[in-house]
């Protein structure tokens, strides 16, 4: 889902961090209702708002845009690339203005540009700090792919800066807006088998050729950084809860050459505070169909696949064991409750703060493997998505 940047910018300045500006605040957990309820009977804006995609690779061009065809909020209104050619095509098919087509140098224009509300990067992860910063700056709000940084540091340091400006942040959790997914929340948070003693989740594709993603320097890691954090997501806000610890470890390397700069697999488990564990595995030489599954003591619930854009599905212990949910456009979904919220001051029920919850955890995930000693979380930002559906 890259765009890599054809200007003069290095990729040494593509990684730098600075500093965490002083007085950031971050926010405890959220009680929020269930997405898009209040949608239906949302006032019509006078116009939609609009969405500049920042980096122009496959995820933005296969599904962010056409996504954005279908919004009733939101439109697709600005492009930035590093691609002459893409810029042309883009511009073509989806008739965007020459005035909201930028390049990472003229990037910051868009500060005097009020037909773009929303920037929403989706960029290698290393370089989504910069990128979120200068959005911000440039007084726009910001929704970031996941996840939101490469550091807790520099995560921080986002969730600051978009503070300081005062507008919304949000993280490109979809999942949280599409069906299967939130009736997993429902039945784990409203402990529809009683508690939850055991969770499940892997995610994974076979790599085989060089890429981003096994480019230390651009992705921050491996797997863990791409497909693991669907499993970190989805045992949390099954759950209800942040682990208190993890235990972790790295799985053996098929292919040192391609593999030289991150893992290639990983497993790791979460331990929560009344007992309950989530055992997690992650790979880039496996093809795995995303599972998610729930286990307490009157039954369980399970989705496979539970993490692709579509064909998501599901089965139950009670009964007829099917979960008759509809798959909708989940980027659709995602980007209307975030310009909804905007329209209406509302907070997002995926915010900044939720990103570096992950990246905490991704961090103390790496800890875990490294050390091979278990690795408190106690610490990390405590901010879950509450369900509001009922039992």
């Amino acid at each position: 889902m890259n765009d890599f940047l054809a200007s003069a910018t290095s990729r040494r300045d593509f990684v730098r961090t600075l500093s965490l500006g002083a007085g950031a605040t971050l926010v405890g957990a959220h009680a929020l209702a269930g997405p898009l309820d209040w949608l239906a009977g949302a006032p019509a804006a006078d116009r939609k708002l609009g969405v500049a995609l920042v980096g122009l690779g496959g995820y933005s061009a296969g599904q962010l845009a056409p996504a954005l065809q279908q919004t009733k909020f939101c439109r697709l209104a600005g492009i930035v690339t590093g691609t002459p050619a893409k810029a042309a095509k883009w511009k073509q098919q989806y008739s965007i203005p020459d005035a909201n087509v930028y390049d990472y140098k003229t990037f910051d224009r868009m500060i005097d540009n009020p037909a773009i509300d929303i920037v929403y990067v989706v960029l290698p992860n290393a370089m989504h700090a910069e990128y979120v910063v200068r959005a911000a700056q440039a007084g726009k709000h910001v929704i970031c792919e996941k996840p939101l940084a490469t550091s807790a540091a520099d995560a921080r340091r986002m969730v600051a800066a978009v503070q300081k400006a005062g507008k919304k942040f949000s993280v490109g959790y979809r999942l949280h807006f599409e069906p299967h997914n939130q009736e997993m929340m429902r039945l784990g948070q409203r402990e529809a088998y009683g508690p939850v003693r055991h969770l499940a989740a892997d995610n994974g594709f076979s790599l085989t050729t060089p890429s981003w993603r096994v480019d230390r320097a651009l992705s921050g890691g491996g797997p863990l950084m791409d497909m693991g954090i669907y499993c970190v997501q989805g045992c949390l806000y099954t759950k209800g809860q942040v682990p208190v610890s993890v235990t972790a470890k790295f799985t053996a390397n098929p292919d040192p050459k391609l593999f030289k700069d991150v893992e290639a697999g990983l497993d790791w488990q979460f331990q929560f505070a009344d007992g309950a564990t989530a055992d997690c595995r992650t790979r880039y030489t496996e093809n795995m169909e995303g599972r998610l599954r729930i286990e307490g003591p009157k039954g369980w619930a399970e989705l496979t696949p539970a993490f692709g854009y579509g064909g998501l599905a599901g089965k139950t212990s009670q009964n007829d064991g099917r979960l008759d949910l509809p798959n909708i456009n989940q980027q659709a979904a995602q980007m209307d409750d975030f310009a909804a919220c905007i329209l209406q001051n509302k907070p997002t029920r995926v915010p900044g703060e939720m990103g570096l919850r992950d990246v905490q955890l991704l961090e103390a995930i790496y800890r875990a493997a490294e050390t091979g000693q278990k690795v408190s979380t106690k610490d990390v930002v405590q901010l879950i998505d509450r369900t509001s559906a009922g039992k």
